[in-house]
């Protein structure tokens, strides 16, 4: 009679979690503590959301930004006098206007002077004193179509009114002598005399040096207000492809005796730097908005280790019932990614909201990058799986007979 056959004893096989299984044990342990939750992702949901609104606010003001340079031209050279050898005061020539437009690829060339012997003021009572900055000048009739300007209200001058008391004003300088956009024919005190205001104009981009001014015809400038004729800024459109050119033999045209007292300048240029600068101060609220990223980083793991201390119990019974160190470890990391993935999805929903509104409050187009909210909120994934790696870690090193002898 032979032996019976020695019996081997197997280990069970724990039983797998799949994907679902973590997903509702993750969401599970978060609808246990609704409240604590809500907070924990709102920390998350602030930092996403300032830095995909600032994000999106930059990309927004450069879309304006193209917008308006495809509108406006980049093809646009302004001259201007600059200080003799001495330090003293230069001026360009009076025929400087006719010499830069005889340049080859130059399409139109205008000016204006600066009228330094008058001021304007909203009526004849006003101390002399109070000219609130506005600066007089005499401008030709071509001025407002070379620097693609535009007439708010009223028209703007031509043959006719430049040779009698007439005056276009600029938007900041309408402004600042109580004047609205309908309310052309209302007459100020310029130089000692009575001019009556046709037109009021639109701000100006790439000329800001019109908004403040009030601009008189070039005849009666140098006949009632004692203009001596030099042109103080020379404004001049080429084709695109060859302002380069012509900004080499700029100096040399407009002032022959001296070309080294000329400056010029691209009026775009100053629009590229605003917005090198605003790009510099993005970089800035980048950085708060990664500060309060963190911050809110440091709550999901405060929020994950007190999650874990009070549930010790269920950790010791799932242990008891044969989960593994793993599976505890899948469970509480899980939890971590939800509640720092939905606090990244609500800051990009947010920041994209923030970014639309203010958009549209400006006037510019909405422009919200993909790869901020998508960053946004994969990097909310990366610091919700380091903050909930120790907290995972620990409850799974918790062994059943210790977890459930706590009380």
């Amino acid at each position: 009679m032979s032996a019976p056959a020695a019996t081997t004893r197997q280990r069970p096989v724990p039983a797998r979690l799949w994907a679902a299984d973590l997903f509702r044990l993750g969401g599970a342990g978060l609808r246990a503590r609704p409240l604590r939750a809500v907070l924990s992702a709102l920390g998350i949901a602030i930092g996403i959301a300032a830095m995909v609104a600032v994000l999106g606010i930059s990309a927004s003001s450069r879309a304006q930004l193209r917008s308006t340079l495809d509108q406006l031209g980049t093809n646009m050279l302004t001259v201007s006098p600059g200080q003799t050898l001495f330090g003293e005061q230069s001026h360009l020539p009076d025929e400087s206007v006719g010499m830069v437009a005889r340049i080859g690829p130059v399409a139109t060339a205008t000016a204006t002077g600066r009228v330094s012997t008058a001021n304007v003021y909203r009526n004849d009572r006003i101390p002399t004193g109070e000219t609130g900055g506005i600066a007089i000048l005499a401008a030709r009739t071509d001025l407002l179509a070379t620097v693609h300007g535009s007439v708010a209200g009223g028209t703007w001058l031509n043959a006719a009114t430049a040779r009698y008391p007439a005056v276009v004003l600029g938007a900041e300088a309408a402004k600042l002598l109580g004047i609205g956009a309908a309310s052309p024919g209302t007459q100020v005190w310029l130089g000692g005399h009575w001019f009556t205001v046709v037109g009021i104009l639109d701000p100006v981009p790439l000329a800001p040096e019109l908004d403040t001014a009030a601009l008189v015809g070039w005849p009666v400038a140098t006949g009632l207000l004692g203009f001596d004729g030099h042109p103080t800024t020379v404004y001049e459109r080429s084709s695109d492809d060859a302002v380069q050119a012509v900004r080499n033999v700029l100096p040399q045209t407009a002032n022959p005796e001296h070309p080294e007292e000329v400056q010029v300048s691209r009026p775009s240029d100053a629009l590229a730097a605003k917005a090198a600068v605003n790009s510099t101060l993005t970089g800035l609220l980048l950085g708060l908005g990664a500060v309060a990223l963190l911050v809110g980083g440091v709550g999901v793991a405060n929020t994950m280790v007190i999650s874990v201390l009070e549930r010790r119990s269920e950790v010791g019974l799932r242990r008891s019932l044969g989960a593994t160190r793993g599976q505890i470890r899948s469970q509480f990391l899980t939890e971590s990614l939800l509640l720092s993935g939905l606090g990244g999805a609500a800051g990009a929903v947010i920041g994209a909201g923030v970014t639309a509104g203010y958009a549209l409050w400006r006037g510019w187009p909405v422009a919200v990058p993909p790869y901020a909210s998508v960053g946004g909120v994969v990097a909310t994934l990366l610091i919700g799986g380091l903050a909930g790696l120790y907290p995972a870690v620990r409850a799974s090193r918790l062994s059943p007979t210790e977890a459930l002898a706590t009380p």
